[in-house]
Parts: structure tokens; sequence; C-alpha cells
């Protein structure tokens, strides 16, 4: 399987290529900055990719099996996520390419009810532009005739271990016992990827944590 990683020297961008080839996937890796890319790593190419232009996108994309958009938005550009994603979607529809996963946020999954993350009285204000951006771009997932994924992570993501013991969910929050939300990168791509190999989820969202 060929895979493309959008935003692929981020954070949880450098996680799924790493999950990727550990899987013997054939991974391109897609930056604003191809250099970053070790052209000595096998299995794994560098392409430099302007996210905000559907022909780039198009032209990146072209040939693959999965597209996985890891972009993440420089802070205070909060608006490039949404603008993003119908720069995806148009280059994806434009190169014949349909299944599409996305590295999505947590800020609109449910705590309970009809109340989301984002909305409860301690979620950090500095972070809320991000959230609604969010639910902005997955909102163009969802109307888009792509076969997409959405995968929120736990309200708390950060490097760690790969463990490859984790809770799925849906729209729902997961929390453990003490109440905290939580989940490593490095097991979160391991997540995502499951999903890519048996999908379970297309047209819709999951959650992972532990």
């Amino acid at each position: 399987m060929k895979v493309i990683i959008i935003g692929a020297t981020g954070t949880i961008g450098q996680r799924l290529v790493q999950e990727g080839l550990r899987r013997g996937y054939e991974v391109t890796a897609a930056t604003r900055d191809s250099s970053k890319i070790d052209p000595n790593t096998e299995r794994l190419s560098g392409i430099r990719l302007d996210v905000m232009e559907p022909s780039s996108v198009e032209a990146a994309v072209a040939g693959h099996d999965v597209v996985i958009n890891a972009f993440g938005p420089q802070f205070g550009q909060e608006s490039d996520l949404p603008e993003a994603a119908r720069s995806i979607v148009e280059g994806m529809k434009k190169a014949g390419v349909s299944r599409l996963v996305i590295v999505g946020g947590a800020g609109s999954l449910e705590v309970e009810p009809g109340v989301r993350l984002m909305d409860t009285p301690d979620f950090p204000v500095e972070i809320k532009p991000l959230a609604l951006a969010h639910v902005e771009a997955y909102d163009v997932y969802r109307h888009s005739d792509l076969e997409w994924t959405y995968v929120s992570p736990a309200s708390w993501i950060e490097p760690g271990k790969r463990t490859g013991n984790f809770r799925i969910g849906t729209s729902r929050l997961i929390t453990d016992d003490d109440g905290a939300s939580r989940i490593s990168a490095e097991d979160y791509a391991a997540a995502l990827f499951d999903e890519v190999e048996d999908p379970q989820f297309i047209h819709d969202r999951f959650t992972v944590a532990y």
C-alpha cells in the first residue's frame, strides 16, 4: 500500500511516518520543506506540498492509495485549517484518490450528551480558536464525496511510548478512572493505521485514548 502523509514533520506526523514504515508501507512524506526528509530511509520519499493549493495537492497525492492529513496551522493562523481541508478535498477529487484519514481535534468530542469538551469551563481559552477551526474543517470533510475518516485524539496527546494498548470510542471523550483523557502520539499513530489497514469508520469519526 502506498500512503502519503501531509504534515509529516509535525509531532504527530513524524509518528505516523514511523508507524507506516514499521508496517511495511511505501510512505510519502509531504511537507513545506522536503529537505527535512531523510532520502536514505527505505520505503520513504519526500515531496514538497503547498497544502493551500489544490493543484499542489493533486500532484502530490496522485498514485497513492491513502491520504493521511496531519496538517496543523501555526498559532494565530487557525483559519488555515478549514481552508486546507477544502484544498485537500478538491485536490484529491481531481487526482482520483478517494481514501482520506484525518488527524482531527478533541474539542468537539462530547463529555456528556450535548456538551462538547471545548464548551466546558476548564477548556483553555487560547486553543479555542483551533478547536473551532477543527469543527469547521470536520464539516468540510463530512460534506465531501471522499471516503473519509476523522480521528480525534484524547484531550491530552504528547510523545511517549508505543504500547499498542488503547481504547476506541466514537463521539464521546474517553477518560480513565481518574477522569484523565490522554494518549501518546505513538499509540495514536498505531490506532490510525489500524483504521487504514482495516477500515471500520468510513464516513465517520472515532477517538482513541487509554
